[in-house]
């Protein structure tokens, strides 16, 4: 089971971020996918962080992870005000929006990848602040997992009446703008893709289902 946790702020849009990229997992093969509870307040900027696992087969856990393998973080601040990387697995994978370059960052035995999404998404026409589908771009970039061109798909249908091609190009942007950084000498490998297998309609049925009651109304 992979396990990745997304930290972002009201209104950024990091749960819809995870139900995109959960759908394009899905889509290439993982006949697990669960959305775990989301936790923090809905107020516009308040931190709020969601838990997204996936796998071959049925997962039944819904539980938070408490030590994911990658960790998404919508804002570098949250670095300095949330334990947003507690957790996290030797060799695991941070991927961060943020203006400053890779060289400014020592995560010690974890991979990371950075691109300053929040500039990018408003080269791409989105409006400031709107950073969930360029931080999808820079997931995967940094993490061979699921084929880019099917979560830009996913992008493209989730804001199919939203700015659908800004979105886009936003992911696109990110994607081409990221700097993946290794861990340090010594330290263990990044997280490794994990195998799929084919999906079936009760894997997609159990998929929408807990994806569905894992989100509370209103989440950003």
């Amino acid at each position: 089971m992979l396990e990745i946790r997304w930290h972002g702020r009201g209104g950024q849009g990091a749960i819809t971020a995870a139900k995109i990229f959960a759908t394009a997992a899905f889509k290439s093969g993982y006949t697990g996918v669960v959305m775990a509870p989301t936790f923090g307040t809905e107020r516009r900027g308040a931190p709020v962080f969601t838990s997204l696992k996936l796998a071959k087969e049925k997962i039944y856990d819904i539980s938070p992870i408490e030590t994911p393998d990658v960790v998404v973080v919508l804002d570098h601040l949250l670095l300095t005000e949330a334990d947003v990387t507690g957790g996290l697995k030797p060799g695991g994978l941070i991927v961060l929006n943020t203006p400053k370059p890779a060289e400014a960052y020592d995560f010690g035995d974890k991979r990371f990848a950075v691109a300053d999404i929040t500039a990018l998404a408003v080269e791409a026409g989105l409006p400031r602040g709107v950073v969930n589908s360029g931080i999808l771009g820079s997931l995967c970039r940094a993490l061979d997992l699921v084929p880019f061109d099917l979560v830009v798909a996913e992008i493209e249908a989730e804001f199919a009446a939203k700015r659908p091609q800004a979105n886009v190009a936003a992911a696109k942007l990110a994607h081409k703008a990221t700097t993946v950084g290794e861990p340090a000498a010594g330290a263990p490998a990044g997280t490794p893709p994990v195998s799929v297998g084919a999906a079936s309609g009760a894997a997609t049925a159990q998929a929408e289902a807990a994806m569905t009651a894992a989100r509370k109304p209103g989440a950003a």
